[in-house]
Formats: C-alpha cells, structure tokens, sequence
C-alpha cells in the first residue's frame, strides 16, 4: 500500500498524465502548445510532470488550444479537489482544537458505514473525556496552540451520539498496541479501557483487537478512517490527508479487510482489553 502522504503528489500526476493524454490526442508537441500560449517550452513539461500546479487559466488555455473546451469544468473540479486533498495541521489548528473538531461534525451525522483502524491510539468515538483532554493537551503544547482543551474534548464528546443515534454502524480495528499506550497515566488509561469494554458491546459497533502474536500478512500502517465508500481520512504527523479517488478508497477498504482478518473480536477481543487493565 503506498504512503497516504504522497497522495498529493500522485493526484498532481494523475493530473498531468491526463493533460499529456489531452494534448496528443491533438497532435500537438509540447513545443508547439507552449508557443500558442505564449508560455516557455518547460511549463508544459512541469505541468505534465505533476512539478506545477497548473492554475485554472492554465487549464482554460490548455484545453482551449487543444480543442479540448468540453473538459475544463472536470479539470477545474479536479484541482479544487486535489487542493483541498492535503490540509497541514498548522494551517487547521490556528483556531484551536475546538473547531477542528467542529468541522467533522455533518461528515459524521451524514456517514452510515465507518471503517476505521488505528494502530496506536483509541479512536475518537470511543475515548473517554479525560482521556481525550491528555491526548489534546499533549498536541496543544506540541503545536504550541491555544488552550481550547475543555471546549474541544466537549465537542468530541458530542460528535459520540452518532453511536447511537441513526443508522449508523461501526466497524474498528485496533492494534494490540493502542491498548498498551500509556495516555494520561494509569488512572485515565485504566477508565478509557474499561469505557472500551462497554464500548465493544453496543449494537452497532464491531471491535477487532490484532494481536501483537499475530503472524502478520499486512504491516501495520499509518490510522485512516473510511465514510461509507466516499472518501478516506489519514492522519500523518504533518497533515490530513483526504481521498476522494474511488482506486484509492478501494485499496483502503481492502486494507482495512486484511486488516480485520488479523483481528480477533468477541470474547478473545475482550480478554486483550482486560489483560491491559490488569497489567495497570
């Protein structure tokens, strides 16, 4: 599976690839194209070579003197939503933590199947409120951010009433290891597990543990959650990455497949969660 943080990069290939694709049906060299437009011989050539981000005149000019005018509107589309594929954090968390949280708020209500794994940390959904306040102030000091804790962890607490409102359902893949990652201290841990446990009974939810015994046939990888088959959300340390591209949901859905054939649920699920408490 290839790393959610070059997906910026492959959408601006893709992009090229499909300008290149354009401009021969033509039969048009780059040469000749830059010369219509005025522009220097190179610029075709970062454009096609995902180096530029073209603009959206950029693409008008293109299609236009490739007689391409009918596919502008898809172009223009294209790039706004590649423009807004990779958000860095620095950029979202200048309003605090509050607000980030915010954003998601009609994602969640309007999303009926969410497909989640993370390898290291207990999903938003289902953390507890202390819990959820170390985490966000070790990120607040990290980033150096507002203080917002208290509104922010209130609003992630809010975001929960998906669980049991509407028709939603929820199927989470944890690593072994995110019950094994000390947040908070021994108290707030011990609380989030024994939330955990509760959690897993709902109706609606599906709780897979890997175990870290398991003879592995996929590596773990970086957390993504995936909003019924419409886009997926990864986390990297600099930034959110959003896919759109139906290719790249599907490669997660089937990641996240691999994933839960290496987990164990139920009774087994439950005796990893308690084997965590009681190591506390």
């Amino acid at each position: 599976m290839p790393s959610p943080s070059s997906s910026a990069q492959e959408a601006r290939r893709a992009l090229g690839q499909r300008l290149r694709e354009i401009r021969k049906e033509t039969s048009l060299t780059a040469r000749a194209l830059a010369k219509r437009a005025g522009w220097h011989e190179s610029k075709c050539s970062r454009l096609e070579n995902g180096k530029t981000r073209p603009s959206e005149e950029d693409l008008r000019v293109w299609t236009l003197h490739c007689g391409a005018l009918d596919q502008l509107d898809d172009l223009i589309a294209f790039v706004r939503n590649m423009d807004g594929m990779y958000v860095e954090w620095h950029r979202v968390m200048r309003g605090g933590l509050r607000r980030l949280q915010e954003s998601d708020v009609s994602l969640y209500e309007a999303t009926r199947r969410f497909r989640i794994y993370e390898p290291g940390v207990i999903p938003g959904l289902l953390q507890t409120p202390g819990y959820a306040a170390a985490l966000m102030g070790d990120i607040i000091d990290f980033h150096q951010l507002p203080d917002d804790t208290k509104a922010a962890v209130a609003v992630r607490m809010e975001r929960q009433r998906v669980l049991c409102r509407g028709d939603h359902t929820f199927a989470m893949v944890l690593e072994e290891s995110a019950l094994w990652t000390r947040i908070g201290g021994a108290e707030v841990m011990a609380a989030q597990l024994g939330h955990l446990l509760v959690a897993a009974s709902l109706p609606r939810v599906s709780l897979g543990i890997i175990p870290a015994s398991v003879d592995r046939r996929m590596c773990p990888a970086e957390g993504f959650w995936v909003f019924d088959d419409d886009r997926v959300k990864v986390e990297l340390v600099s930034a959110e990455v959003t896919v759109t591209q139906p290719q790249e949901i599907e490669l997660y859905a089937r990641t996240f497949a691999g994933m839960s054939a290496l987990a164990v649920h139920g009774g087994p699920a439950r005796n990893l969660i308690t084997s965590a408490i009681n190591s506390l």
